[in-house]
């Protein structure tokens, strides 16, 4: 069994309005000194398999196929054996 932890990104050129409307609330909360506020995801999840390999082919696969999306967003990850 391994242990999956995902980092997806925005890149960095296309536009975050999630990342613009958050700093915006920061500003009316007087935080002046917010710039560039990016908002990305954080997975983690198990892959039940035996061999790493095959838990990072998944894993890569997982990412590219359904939770990043290629247009868009970067992805990096890693995959931790669970003893």
């Amino acid at each position: 069994m391994f242990k999956a932890k995902v980092l997806i990104k925005r890149r960095a050129t296309i536009l975050d309005p999630q990342g613009k409307a958050v700093e915006i609330g920061a500003k009316h909360l007087g935080l002046k000194n917010i710039k560039n506020t990016r908002i990305d995801k954080y997975i983690e999840f198990s892959v039940d398999t035996m061999d790493k390999k095959s838990a990072v082919d998944e894993v890569n696969d997982y990412c590219k196929k359904l939770l990043a999306n290629p247009i868009m967003e970067d992805f990096e990850f890693t995959v931790e054996e669970v003893k």
